[in-house]
């Protein structure tokens, strides 16, 4: 029997509400009690103070609640009475509970703590019908099988003592491994000692950011349209961005000249999102300015491995190592969702860069490293790179044939490779804001190429639309150019 009046009613051996408390109130706190009392002997102490913490800090037990008395708890619950003696003491040390001499315990009101919750702030699709915005690979191509069993192999054969702090490199075997796959596909000079391994493209760029920074770097370039995070990155560094344009081969080197910059954030073998691939004339004339003010040219090679009509160009690191860091990344021909990457610095960088990355999070987790290095010796790696080419080839076929049936005279610019395509629509489709808003209505989210844009402009008549792909099924890549095309009326 408990204070607050009698068991009346309730199964054997649960109280009833302590006076001042709910019944149902009462009864909440009790399951988070009750296990509390049937735990190990050595651990019953401990237990009970931490549930009756929690049964404050969630609510539970609201503020100005008596508790039974120590001798009636311990009673219920079939504990000793110092146990609970001691919890009430402890608690009321730690501010949860108040004791008044004669007047018995209750819950204090010091406790502030909001309901714990988890939200879910990954970029997420708008729910459209048909989605064309770009940068998003086919995640359904993921390779689990080869994938689970590469990571059997890896937890199978890895030596205990590998699982330490690694080199904040990356693992030698990885390091090895990613030397041998970009000089043989993208034709990199790549010394294992000079490549890290990093949590993709957008730590590369924050390692670079800083060591810049630290160097007394303030300003760097960047393409004019181009790529939206370079600039978030750089400043979360404290480097600012200066926008620079581009012509028909690449970036335009009088405004480069002009600018003073000394770095320069480039996309040379696909740019971003302009679609064109850097000219060869234009890629030597960018590495005589790198030589001519001792600077460094940033080379993003996002999706470089993704072209469809010919070979791919080399990466410009290629032509002069010493002047290129370069960064690529498993986001497009695996998932983003990984988190790896990779980065390549002249030799004037790397001890800064190694351990500015050491002081960042001492090295990318092991068994992920193993894991990709063995998916690569194995050859996995490119079994998946054909695959995947196979597939957004199609998927980029599928979506000029349906430009050219519903949108005639429609002109799809930029080479063929990555994973979007510039579409620029005939003049009677504009303005885009009009356009823009009959598409979304029509449940196709799409972007222009404006987004893109460094420095501010006015509204062109023109459409023009960066079309993601690589994501969209044929038939849904049909689908969303027919919704358009009906919905501005083409």
């Amino acid at each position: 029997m408990t204070p607050s009046g009698t068991n009346e009613g309730r199964p054997p051996g649960t109280p009833g509400p302590a006076s001042g408390m709910s019944g149902s109130a009462w009864a909440a706190a009790w399951e988070l009690l009750l296990p509390a009392a049937s735990a190990p002997a050595r651990a019953r102490g401990r237990s009970l103070q931490a549930a009756l913490r929690e049964a404050v800090r969630s609510g539970r037990l609201a503020p100005g609640t008596r508790l039974p008395s120590s001798r009636e708890l311990a009673s219920d619950l079939g504990v000793s009475r110092g146990l609970v003696t001691e919890a009430y003491e402890q608690l009321t040390a730690e501010g949860y509970l108040r004791s008044d001499r004669g007047a018995g315990t209750w819950v204090g009101g010091a406790v502030r703590a909001a309901h714990p919750r988890a939200r879910d702030l990954a970029p997420r699709s708008p729910g459209a019908r048909v989605d064309f915005l770009p940068g998003t690979p086919d995640l359904s191509l993921f390779p689990r099988a080869a994938w689970a069993a590469a990571q059997r192999g890896v937890l199978a054969e890895l030596p205990h003592h590998a699982l330490g702090y690694p080199d904040p490199r990356g693992l030698p075997r990885l390091r090895t491994a990613l030397a041998e796959l970009l000089a043989r596909r993208r034709g990199v000079v790549a010394d294992p000692e000079r490549v890290l391994v990093v949590s993709g493209v957008a730590q590369a760029t924050t390692l670079l950011g800083f060591v810049l920074h630290a160097r007394g770097v303030r300003a760097v370039g960047v393409e004019d349209p181009g790529t939206p995070e370079h600039g978030a990155l750089y400043t979360s560094a404290g480097v600012r961005t200066v926008p620079l344009p581009l012509d028909d081969e690449g970036l335009a080197l009088g405004p480069l000249r002009e600018s003073g910059v000394r770095v320069v954030v480039t996309t040379p073998a696909h740019q971003f999102p302009w679609g064109i691939a850097y000219s060869a004339r234009r890629r030597a004339e960018l590495l005589d300015w790198a030589h001519s003010v001792e600077g460094l040219v940033v080379e993003d090679d996002y999706d470089g491995d993704f072209r469809y009509d010919r070979a791919p160009v080399g990466a410009l690191q290629g032509l002069d190592p010493e002047h290129v860091a370069y960064t690529g990344s498993v986001s497009k021909s695996l998932a983003p969702g990984l988190r790896l990457g990779w980065l390549l610095v002249p030799a004037s960088l790397a001890e800064e860069v190694v351990e500015r990355k050491r002081t960042m999070d001492l090295g990318n987790p092991v068994v992920d490293q193993a894991l990709l290095a063995r998916f690569m010796e194995r050859g996995d790696y490119d079994r998946q790179l054909r695959r995947c080419q196979r597939a957004y080839k199609e998927r980029r076929d599928v979506l000029v044939s349906a430009l050219e049936e519903h949108f005639p005279g429609t002109r799809v610019s930029g080479i063929a490779a990555g994973l979007h395509a510039i579409a620029t629509l005939p003049l009677r489709h504009g303005p885009p804001s009009r356009f823009l808003a009959r598409a979304a209505a029509a449940g196709v989210a799409v972007r222009p190429l404006s987004d893109y844009a460094q420095t501010p402009a006015g509204e062109e008549g023109v459409v023009r639309l960066v079309l993601g792909y690589a994501h969209v099924p044929p038939a849904r890549i049909r689908e969303g150019v027919r919704l358009m095309a009906e919905a501005v009326g083409a």
